[in-house]
């Protein structure tokens, strides 16, 4: 069935790559990895996974949980000697050379597990987050959800977005709309940028009121079960849009579409930047469209695949899913970036945004 347990083949796919990588083990900490590999939601716990073993080292703020959500996994207890209980661990695990996941272990644990003795530690980069990036039905079928309520939001910005309402404000009713509607949390700090703030693609809502004429990008996503949503919309506060704003949604409409004819499984991430790269900078605005087409969603907002003109290796393949977000930036009058959630498939693609492109609010 489409809710059936994934992790058995996460654990054997894991185990399989394991002579590539030259170890008998591997330790996994971080948060989305650990949860990916063993269900676990806790905030704290390491995954040592061997040959023949799954341990779950973790303390008695999560032993109960543990039981419940990582069956798959032994639950190895961890009190108050850390070093010991680990070092237990990893005996019971009779791994010698165990991976280390790279981009994440800090200076200060790896000088920790250097005491532990009888292990030959190997830095892993980007181990795990490859296989993450090809999603299973059970995690479509929450990113789905994720992806319905942000559509939900959006369609408020139309009613709730008028002269005198502060960024803040329209960003904190749209966080109301999705938790209340079933959001375990938002994706991440909700982007209402009105006017010359609009024109930075990160902008922190802050007090600034919306104002008649102003351009407004909304940028919000849902998580649900974990797994997490990401939408953009950018308005024209008015009936009339000015031509410039016209000019800019336009071009940035033209490279969303083109980019959603154009991506399939199999181009690099360069190749697919460049779909909606070469409108925009045809358009003569390429000196604005500064960050990357697109991203992985799933456990993290940011994950693989990139959609970056930095990648030239490996290729999208179906059931990875990704934004698509072009966008241009003009310093002191604001920007324009639309984003859709998008699914490759074994002949193209399947968008799950619903929102449709309205960028007039009439007031």
């Amino acid at each position: 069935t489409a809710m059936h347990d994934p992790i058995p083949a996460r654990l054997a796919a894991v185990r399989a790559r394991f002579d590539a990588w030259d170890v008998a083990g591997l330790l996994i900490g971080s948060a989305a990895n650990r949860r990916w590999l063993s269900g676990f939601t806790g905030s704290s716990g390491q995954l040592l996974i061997s040959r023949e073993r799954a341990l779950l080292i973790t303390d008695s703020r999560y032993w109960e949980r543990a039981r419940q959500e990582a069956p798959h996994f032994e639950l190895w207890k961890q009190g108050s000697n850390r070093k010991a209980d680990l070092q237990a661990g990893i005996t019971a695990a009779g791994a010698e050379r165990v991976g280390l996941e790279a981009d994440h272990v800090t200076v200060a644990s790896l000088k920790e597990l250097g005491e532990v003795d009888g292990v030959a530690w190997v830095p892993l980069t980007r181990a795990i987050e490859p296989l993450r990036a090809v999603k299973a039905p059970v995690e479509l079928d929450a990113i789905r959800r994720a992806a319905s309520l942000a559509d939900q939001a959006m369609a408020r910005v139309l009613a709730w977005a008028r002269p005198g309402v502060s960024e803040a404000e329209l960003a904190w009713r749209l966080e109301r709309q999705m938790r209340e509607n079933g959001a375990e949390a938002i994706a991440f700090d909700i982007i209402v940028a009105g006017g010359p703030n609009a024109a930075l693609p990160h902008h922190k809502s802050g007090p600034r009121l919306l104002t008649a004429g102003d351009a407004i990008v909304v940028d919000l996503g849902a998580r649900v079960d974990g797994y997490h949503s990401d939408l953009t919309r950018s308005f024209f506060l008015g009936s009339a849009p000015d031509e410039r704003f016209l000019a800019v949604y336009e071009t940035v409409a033209r490279a969303e579409a083109a980019a959603l004819a154009g991506l399939r499984p199999g181009l690099t991430g360069r190749e697919a930047d460049a779909l909606a790269r070469d409108v925009i900078v045809a358009a003569g605005y390429g000196d604005y469209f500064g960050h990357s087409l697109g991203h992985g969603v799933g456990l993290e907002v940011h994950e693989e695949p990139r959609l970056s003109g930095l990648q030239t290796e490996g290729r999208l393949a179906a059931g990875m899913l990704t934004t698509v977000e072009p966008g241009i930036y003009l310093p002191d009058w604001g920007g324009v970036r639309l984003e859709d959630l998008v699914l490759l498939t074994d002949d193209g693609i399947e968008v799950l945004s619903q929102s449709p492109y309205e960028p007039a609010i009439p007031i």
